[in-house]
């Protein structure tokens, strides 16, 4: 399978694309604005506890207060909290405050009995805030890295079960129980099988020192504050997803190229070789074809094989797709083998519907209906191989008497909604445009604008409709050229193949678009 990372980098955010196969099949958006990312750690102060919820609404410098469920505390929260408390009273600067083990709060107890108003407490966050929602928080806090997450107040070793050599599995077991610090839990991720022993020590000891450094200056701090921020979005896809099966990865960004080749030749040197810096005259995502799988993949309606589609609706409790046959109705086979290949391949659609909007919650799909139980049986077993390689938690039911499949994702952050319903750019939701035979004088009017006001009057490039291009270019002399002596100005032409009819833009030579 070929995989591969396009990133586009953009002064407001940066956003990801997963290739598989040339294939969009996630999709990440990094905003510079963008706060309380899953794995921040907090110092927080409790605001209210809720005993009809057994939960507590905690104060982290979100508009809404989070939530924090007892559930999320941690069998060893009372450590947890005699350790903060110690370092808030610590006497001191360089003050390392003790773990002293306490035992486990009750499984079954009230949050009343451990919490207050008022009180300081350490969380991390376990969701983004979504709709509505403030983020949703943890007391169990992990610090995770490349190839290891370290779980502070535990002592166990746990081993990925992707990893699936039992003398590897054995190895790595031995091998941190003998390094690791105590009151330090390990949970060994895939991408350290194989991994020497040096490798491992030397990001076991970063990890432990990130976590005493945030402890440091605690007794001047005070709630809401960030301790320990988690990586950015695009530091943490290619942490969590780079390994040996990625092919390229194309960033269209000098700053950033150097920022990643950086941070890969920290966790995966032998990987430098496939970052690769976009310099090409069209934007990166317009030249691997996805602003055009982007515009096909999100909305209420999909089309996938020979002609079958899926409808997709979100509401507030869950999401519904709905499978319909289509185009295939027509073919000349049996009503159950129809309908038994098109849900077959709508089982791999969904799939990667649900990791390119990141849908998470209660999902129901209604197949299209089938008489034979082994065909309801194979559709299952269809979904459970599509879904294999999704990295969210998730749980699928068998389909009921009725062909409605139940699943549920895990969500840690809002779903990605991309508006592909828009305004049209000449008529502005009018209904009306503008006579088509005045667009060429037009476009002449906005260079006389643009010139004059551009800062860099020798490095213009006009956008618009190949249709609109092939027409400016055309002949001798062409508008273009004619254009080009008229106004002593080198102005480039370039089809936009996402542009309407007669949509056009202007861009500088940093590819940013002109005001006009």
């Amino acid at each position: 399978m070929n995989k591969e990372l396009i990133i586009n980098a953009t002064s407001k955010e940066i956003v990801i694309a997963l290739l598989e196969d040339k294939q969009l099949f996630e999709l990440y958006k990094d905003k510079q604005s963008d706060q309380f990312a899953v794995g921040d750690i907090y110092l927080g102060a409790v605001k209210k506890t809720i005993p009809g919820l057994n939960a507590a609404f905690v104060d982290v410098g979100y508009e809404k207060d989070a939530f924090l469920h007892y559930l999320d505390l941690g069998p060893q929260f009372r450590t947890l909290k005699n350790f903060v408390n110690s370092a808030v009273d610590s006497k001191g600067k360089n003050f390392k405050p003790r773990i002293i083990n306490e035992p486990d709060i009750d499984k079954y107890g009230k949050i009343t009995n451990v919490l207050s108003p008022g009180e300081t407490i350490l969380v991390q966050i376990a969701k983004e805030p979504i709709s509505s929602k403030g983020p949703r928080l943890s007391s169990e806090i992990t610090i995770a890295g490349r190839n290891i997450v370290i779980i502070p107040f535990s002592d166990k070793v746990t081993i990925s079960q992707k990893i699936k050599s039992t003398d590897e599995r054995q190895r790595l077991r031995r091998l941190f129980q003998s390094i690791k610090p105590a009151d330090f839990g390990v949970i060994v991720r895939t991408a350290a099988e194989g991994k020497k022993l040096e490798i491992l020590d030397a990001e076991l000891r970063v990890l432990v020192d990130k976590w005493e450094l945030a402890f440091k200056d605690l007794k001047t701090t005070r709630a809401p504050k960030l301790l320990i921020g988690e990586l950015n979005r695009t530091s943490t896809v290619l942490r969590d997803l780079l390994n040996a099966s990625f092919n390229n990865i194309f960033v269209d960004s000098d700053k950033l190229y150097k920022e990643l080749k950086e941070y890969i030749s920290e966790i995966a040197p032998e990987n430098l070789k496939i970052l690769k810096i976009y310099n090409g005259s069209v934007p990166i995502f317009e030249q691997f074809g996805i602003d055009k799988q982007i515009k096909s993949l999100f909305g209420k309606t999909i089309t996938f094989k020979s002609g079958a589609y899926l409808i997709i609706e979100h509401t507030e409790a869950l999401h519904v797709i709905d499978v319909n046959s289509g185009n295939r109705a027509k073919k000349e086979t049996d009503q159950e083998t129809n309908a038994y290949e098109t849900n077959c391949s709508a089982c791999e659609e969904i799939a990667r519907q649900l990791r390119l909007r990141d849908i998470g919650g209660i999902i129901v799909i209604d197949f299209i209906d089938m008489l034979k139980p082994e065909h309801k049986q194979m559709i299952f077993e269809k979904m459970k191989v599509a879904m294999s390689s999704d990295p969210s938690r998730h749980t699928i039911l068998p389909l009921s008497k009725f062909g409605i499949m139940e699943i549920t994702r895990q969500r840690v952050r809002p779903e990605t909604n991309i508006q592909v319903v828009e305004k049209c750019p000449t008529c502005k939701g009018k209904g009306e445009v503008s006579s088509s035979v005045l667009i060429i004088d037009e476009i002449e009017n906005h260079i006389k604008y643009v010139i004059d006001r551009s800062l860099d009057k020798k490095k213009i490039t006009l956008i618009a409709h190949p249709f609109i291009v092939s027409f400016l270019t055309k002949g001798f002399p062409s508008a273009r050229l004619k254009w080009v002596l008229r106004y002593k100005t080198n102005i480039r032409i370039r089809a936009g193949n996402s542009l309407g009819y007669l949509e056009y833009h202007f861009t500088d030579h940093n590819g940013e678009v002109l005001e006009i």
